[in-house]
């Protein structure tokens, strides 16, 4: 594509008025063509995504009844565990599916149900190729509408009596990155007839009838995009590096989790995902797959890549067979704190084994990815609601 052609196509995709970044450091984000799938293949990744999600479910039923898990297995710190006790076994309202496409099937890397994005770029990229396009099927087309949907079903269940049609959108705002997510989440609602309020964690608190406030604005809905990790104790996955902010949001919980067990605000995603979003809930599939039901059995072993933690792994199997695995951390996010085998040089590998934090860390098989005739290996951002 040509400068100007991208001009054209930038200033049509920032018209919409949600995605406003289309370049990258200097440098075009998008391509004006969009990736065209057969309908089987859609199908396919839709349905690999739903089973996945189901033995999500199934896993949340295992711990809420089992909850010494959440230490013993999870490693949960005590806020975390109050987050999930506070919430299940409710994880889910959308979140996404990261789906690869290999020799020998799919692979799910990860579900991600805590503050799933993607959904702006996905949404608004594909109504302007539906505009050029109109034969071709544009499956977040109705993302929205389902969205809204599920909001309102979750709020409807979740909070007692009559409640006001207003939502607080909770976010990093220090973090422009997440604005058009922001903007999309609040364009659905309003669309929907519901006020919107934004604002942090800090800007939380509780009226006299115990529901939960932002900006002393009573919601009965909190959009919660504020990682379930930030909320509460944080210590870096290094042995060799501290952090900042090491203390959990304990006011800003209070008032949250506070007004979601007392049935006055209704919370989307709920804090139970901070079980299901950490990676050592895919261990936990293939260690204990026997608990499972035999679908789910199924899924795991056909769409989750093999996963263990890595302090039950033997340490000279991970150092001597580099090529075959790839370290995660427990809630690392968009590649943050993934540490790919064959990529990575074997001292310094061998340096990332001897510093991860024991409990944080989990081993996924490696695959081979379909590349594009490009050499491009595309993940395929399935969104489940």
């Amino acid at each position: 594509m040509t400068d100007g052609a991208y001009d054209a196509f930038a200033e049509r995709l920032t018209a919409g008025g949600v995605v406003t970044d289309p370049w990258y450091d200097g440098v075009a984000r998008f391509r004006e063509e969009p990736v065209v799938l057969p309908a089987a293949r859609w199908r396919a990744l839709a349905g690999a995504a739903e089973a996945v999600a189901a033995a999500y479910d199934e896993l949340a039923g295992i711990v809420s009844d089992e909850p010494a898990l959440l230490e013993d297995f999870f490693a949960l710190a005590p806020t975390q565990r109050a987050m999930w006790l506070a919430s299940q076994p409710l994880w889910h309202g959308i979140a996404r599916a990261d789906v690869f496409v290999t020799d020998e099937g799919l692979a799910v890397t990860e579900l991600n149900s805590d503050t799933p994005t993607g959904s702006p770029e996905a949404v608004e990229l594909g109504r302007l190729a539906h505009e050029t396009h109109d034969t071709l099927i544009d499956p977040n087309a109705k993302l929205g509408e389902r969205f809204v949907a599920m909001a309102e079903a979750l709020t409807r269940a979740m909070v007692d009596g009559d409640f006001p049609k207003r939502a607080g959108i909770v976010y990093p705002t220090e973090i422009p990155e997440d604005l058009s997510l922001v903007r999309l989440y609040r364009r659905w609602l309003t669309g929907a007839g519901w006020e919107v309020v934004l604002g942090s964690p800090f800007n939380l608190g509780r009226d006299e009838g115990g529901r939960a406030t932002l900006f002393d604005r009573p919601v009965s809905l909190v959009v919660r995009h504020y990682k379930t990790d930030w909320w509460g104790e944080r210590a870096s996955v290094w042995t060799d590096e501290s952090i900042p902010d090491v203390d959990p949001l304990v006011e800003p919980l209070r008032h949250l989790l506070g007004a979601s067990v007392e049935r006055r605000t209704a919370v989307l995603n709920p804090f139970g995902a901070v079980l299901t979003q950490n990676k050592r809930a895919m261990a936990f599939m293939w260690e204990h797959v026997h608990r499972f039901s035999p679908g789910a059995q199924t899924a795991i072993e056909r769409f989750v890549p093999y996963t263990a933690r890595v302090e039950a792994m033997h340490p000279e199997m991970l150092r001597t067979q580099r090529e075959r695995w790839v370290l995660k951390s427990d809630y690392g996010a968009e590649g943050d704190e993934v540490i790919l085998g064959p990529l990575t040089p074997q001292a310094e590998w061998e340096r990332c084994l001897n510093l991860a934090r024991p409990g944080r860390w989990v081993a996924q098989r490696w695959f081979e990815a379909e590349r594009s005739p490009a050499g491009e290996a595309t993940n395929y951002g399935v969104f489940l609601v």
